[in-house]
């Protein structure tokens, strides 16, 4: 049997990355799923891809509308909701904060940290109608372990996130739900700032890792698995980190 069988989960930002990897691994380990994310073509891809195990559902996270779909989705394709990866999120522009404007801020703030609000909101009660669940967010190391120039909206809302999921955990705890914040290092997708760069600038982000190299997005989507699954049945409110080193290396 495989570890997520009879479990449904929801994953956000679906449409490629570490969410395209995670949503491809917890299918092959036996859940249903409800993939989301903005492109609609990208997320019929994976369905397709899936199999009848998966539906898709195109939308922003920060639409507290696309949230309770996502929701009343799971529930009523496949009867309940058992683990939700809040993964959507953006970096957006790095900008000196003195260069930064509202609208900027307000939008990274909106996809990353509210986005994972309206998310659990409606994810947390499912769980509770199932006796429990996991509930897992993609933060980062940047604002956690480290500060890098130029992201500060990006690291103060991903560092919201594990102050978040760390209260969620008190909260929900005794109810069987759990509440963790992944935090990858430097990982190899369409999103990535070393996409497009020159070599030399692969290179330095390589280097900043112990390991020397940045994640692929199965590698964090196996520590998703690891804290969706009951593996992980006795971690609550932790920030794991699977970041290859990058928040002990120094040189």
């Amino acid at each position: 049997m495989t570890i997520l069988t009879n479990k449904t989960a929801i994953v956000t930002g679906a449409s490629s990355g570490i969410g395209r990897a995670a949503a491809l691994l917890f299918a092959a380990e036996g859940a249903k799923l409800v993939v989301t994310g903005r492109r609609q073509a990208e997320l019929d891809r994976l369905v397709a891809e899936i199999g009848g195990q998966a539906v898709a559902l195109a939308g922003d996270v920060a639409d507290e509308a696309h949230a309770k779909a996502a929701v009343d989705l799971a529930v009523e394709r496949f009867g309940g909701l058992d683990i939700a990866f809040n993964n959507a999120g953006i970096v957006g522009q790095m900008l000196p904060v003195g260069e930064m404007t509202l609208a900027h801020w307000q939008e990274i703030l909106d996809t990353n940290l509210t986005g994972g609000f309206l998310g659990a909101k409606y994810q947390i009660p499912a769980m509770l109608a199932r006796g429990g669940g996991s509930l897992i967010f993609t933060s980062t190391f940047v604002g956690y372990t480290a500060g890098l120039a130029g992201m500060s909206a990006y690291g103060a809302s991903k560092a919201g996130l594990i102050g978040f999921a760390k209260c969620l955990a008190t909260e929900y705890g005794a109810k069987g739900i759990r509440v963790n914040a992944l935090l990858p290092g430097g990982t190899d997708t369409p999103a990535s700032i070393t996409r497009g760069a020159p070599q030399e600038v692969e290179d330095f982000v390589n280097g900043l890792h112990a390991l020397k190299r940045m994640a692929e997005p199965e590698e964090i989507a196996k520590a998703a698995l690891f804290l969706a699954s009951d593996a992980s049945s006795f971690v609550t409110g932790s920030a794991l980190l699977a970041d290859g080193g990058v928040s002990i290396s120094r040189g």
